[in-house]
């Protein structure tokens, strides 16, 4: 589900979840889990049905998104999936090979901007306060997500987190419920009663 989060549409998703934090005593057995999965992911004719990650949408984000890799691996992010250069057997369109790192610090580039491509950005923590810190360790803020056995816990944390929309436990996406951000993503509302209000103005009258 992490994979999907961030993978969907290649990448190229407003509010795609793009960094992962997972306790650190669990960090082997997702690294182990996400590289194979990642390393699976076939790339191609988005037409294709067999295929599972399509072309960026330009040259200019092409070049965008192999640069953030690059500049992950120059950083010192451990890669555990993809990395630079075409995907194997494509030597023409915009493709990026589906990218994932781990031990990504919160000074890198790959954890703190916006990268609108198939790389994955994992890192650990140690308490769920320093989850949450991490969480919100960036200028943006229009989507997160919570995985958590316990229910009460994860809402929890959600109510913690500076974005606009938080799912919890890859709870799908709810077109009657407010869509925005908070921070550099942006003011406003659209969807829902909060998105109808966007379109009304109000008066008030004193006595």
């Amino acid at each position: 589900m992490a994979i999907g989060a961030c993978f969907a549409n290649s990448g190229q998703t407003c509010s795609a979840l793009t960094r992962l934090l997972v306790p650190t005593g669990a960090r082997n057995e997702v690294v182990d889990i996400i590289s194979a999965r990642v390393a699976g992911y076939s790339v191609g004719d988005p037409r294709d049905e067999s295929v599972r990650c399509g072309p960026l949408v330009s040259a200019a984000q092409q070049a965008s998104v192999s640069e953030y890799i690059s500049s992950g691996i120059e950083e010192g992010a451990t890669l555990i999936a993809g990395g630079e250069g075409m995907p194997d057997g494509l030597d023409s369109g915009f493709f990026v090979k589906p990218t994932a790192f781990a031990d990504v610090t919160p000074d890198m580039r790959i954890w703190q901007e916006e990268i609108f491509g198939p790389v994955l950005a994992i890192t650990t923590y140690d308490s769920e306060e320093e989850a949450i810190a991490l969480a919100n360790d960036s200028e943006y803020g229009l989507s997160g997500g919570v995985w958590s056995a316990d229910e009460e816990r994860a809402m929890s944390v959600a109510r913690q987190l500076r974005t606009g929309q938080v799912s919890i436990n890859g709870g799908a996406f709810n077109i009657s419920a407010p869509f925005g951000g908070y921070k550099m993503s942006g003011n406003g509302r659209e969807l829902g009663a909060h998105g109808l209000e966007e379109f009304l103005e109000v008066k008030a009258i004193q006595r």
